[in-house]
C-alpha cells in the first residue's frame, strides 16, 4: 500500500463501535448523506400521490363503460396495481427511514401532488390519468436529483418507479391517440 492510498473499508472496531451506538436509529447510520427527516417528509408526499393514483386508477376500472372500454379498464387495473406497488415501496422506505408512513385518508388530497379527477367519459379518464402521470414523473426527477448521492437506496427506488411512470404517461398517451384518432407527438 502507498502513501496514499486509503483503505476502503473503516477500521473494523470503528465500524463495530458505530454500529452499536445509536441502534435506536436503525438502518439510518452515522454516514447517511442527507437529512432523514427531511427525506420522510418529500417521501410522505410521493406516497399521497400514489395512494390517490391508486383510487383514481382504480375508480377508472370500475367506471369506464363503452364499446371500447374492456382493453382501457385492463390498463387501468395494470395501472392501479402498479402504483400500489409503489405505494408500498415508498411506504416501506419511509419506515426504514424512522418514520411512520402517512396513510391517513384526512388531508391526502392536498399531500398529493397528482389529483384524484372525477372524470365521467372514458377518453376524459384517459387524459386525467395521462395528466397525473406527466406530474408524477416531473415530480419523481425533481426528488431524484435531490436525493443524488446523498441516499443512493432511495434515488434508486425512484428511479425505478419513475422508468414505470413514464411507462404509464406513454400507455395513457398510446390510449388517447388511439381513441381521438390523433398523434400529439411528431415523429
Amino acid at each position: 500500500m502507498t502513501a496514499t492510498s486509503q483503505p476502503f473499508l473503516s477500521d473494523v472496531k470503528e465500524l463495530r463501535r458505530r454500529a452499536r451506538e445509536h441502534i435506536e436509529k436503525g438502518a439510518v447510520t452515522e454516514n447517511y448523506g442527507g437529512d432523514a427527516q427531511q427525506a420522510i417528509d418529500l417521501l410522505q408526499t410521493a406516497l399521497a400521490t400514489e395512494i390517490v393514483c391508486v383510487l383514481r386508477y382504480t375508480m377508472h376500472n370500475v367506471a369506464a363503460v363503452g364499446i371500447d372500454s374492456e382493453s382501457v379498464k385492463e390498463e387501468f387495473a395494470e395501472h392501479a396495481r402498479d402504483e400500489y406497488d409503489h405505494m408500498e415501496k415508498l411506504a416501506n422506505r419511509i419506515n426504514q427511514l424512522g418514520g411512520t408512513p402517512n396513510f391517513d385518508p384526512e388531508g391526502l388530497a392536498t399531500r398529493s401532488a397528482t389529483e384524484y379527477g372525477h372524470a365521467v367519459k372514458l377518453v376524459d379518464m384517459i387524459k386525467e390519468n395521462l395528466i397525473a402521470e406527466r406530474i408524477a414523473v416531473e415530480h419523481y426527477r425533481d426528488l431524484i436529483r435531490f436525493f443524488g448521492e446523498k441516499d443512493p437506496t432511495t434515488r434508486v427506488m425512484l428511479e425505478g418507479i419513475l422508468a414505470q411512470e413514464e411507462d404509464h404517461a406513454n400507455d395513457m398517451h398510446d390510449l388517447l391517440v388511439a381513441h381521438e384518432g390523433k398523434p400529439f407527438l411528431s415523429s
